[in-house]
C-alpha cells in the first residue's frame, strides 16, 4: 500500500469525526480556519498534522503563539514589532536616522529589508485610512511621525505605501500633515503596479523602487 492510500483513510476518518461530533477536532478546525488564507480543508490538514505528532510538538507550537501576545512589543520609536522597547533597526548606529520610510505595517519592513538597498529607519502607521472600514487618521500612528519631523533632525520622509486607493489617500494625508516642515518628501517609484501590495512585490522591483524614489507632490 502506498503513502497516498494510507493517508486517505486517515483523512476520511478525521473528516468523519468532525461530521459525527468530535468537538475537539471541530474546534481545532474552526480555530485554524480563522487564519488568513486558510480554508476548512487546509485547517483539517493542520489538525491532522498535530494529531500525528507528539504532545511536545503541540506544546512548542502553543508556547510560540503565546509569546507573540505576551512577549512581543512595539518599538516606542517607530512602532515596529520588537522584543524590546526599541527595535534593532532603531538601535543600529549604522542606519541613517535622518531618513524615515513610512510603511503600513511590519510586513512591509520585512519586504524592504530583504532588498538590502535601504539604510534609513522606518515609521509604521499601523494601517491605512479606510472610511468604509471605519479607519480614520486618528487610528494610525501619524502624530508620532509629526513629532519626529518637528525635531528638525529629519531630512527626508519616504512614503512607501501600497498603490491602492487607501494607500494613496493615506500618503496624501501624511504629505499634508508634514507639508509645513523643511524636509524632502518622496515616494517609491512606481515600478510597482497600481493596486499591488508591497509584501507581494519581488525584491528586485521593490529595491529599484526604493532606490529610484521620486518627489512626492501630493
Amino acid at each position: 500500500m502506498n503513502n497516498a492510500s494510507c493517508f486517505l483513510p486517515i483523512a476520511f476518518c478525521i473528516f468523519a469525526a468532525v461530521q459525527l461530533g468530535s468537538k475537539i477536532i471541530e474546534q481545532a478546525v474552526e480555530a485554524f480556519a480563522q487564519l488568513p488564507g486558510v480554508g476548512k480543508k487546509t485547517a483539517l490538514r493542520y489538525a491532522l498534522h498535530l494529531i500525528k505528532n507528539d504532545a511536545q510538538y503541540a506544546q512548542q507550537l502553543q508556547n510560540s503563539i503565546l509569546k507573540l501576545k505576551t512577549e512581543l512589543k512595539f518599538c516606542k520609536n517607530c512602532h515596529n514589532v520588537s522584543e524590546q522597547d526599541v527595535c534593532d533597526i532603531c538601535l543600529n548606529p549604522v542606519r541613517d536616522a535622518t531618513t524615515i520610510c513610512v510603511v503600513q505595517d511590519y510586513r512591509d519592513i520585512l519586504a524592504i529589508e530583504n532588498t538590502g538597498l535601504y539604510k534609513g529607519v522606518y515609521h509604521v502607521l499601523g494601517g491605512l485610512i479606510s472610511p468604509l472600514d471605519g479607519i480614520g487618521p486618528q487610528n494610525l500612528n501619524v502624530e508620532t511621525l509629526v513629532e519626529k519631523c518637528g525635531s528638525n533632525t529629519i531630512l527626508e520622509v519616504i512614503l512607501a505605501l501600497n498603490g491602492t486607493m487607501e494607500g494613496e489617500t493615506t500618503a496624501f494625508y501624511v504629505f499634508k500633515r508634514l507639508s509645513n516642515f523643511s524636509l524632502k518628501m518622496s515616494t517609491i517609484a512606481r515600478g510597482i503596479a497600481v493596486g499591488e501590495e508591497l509584501e507581494y512585490t519581488d525584491e528586485v522591483t521593490l529595491g529599484r523602487s526604493i532606490t529610484n524614489r521620486i518627489p512626492f507632490g501630493g
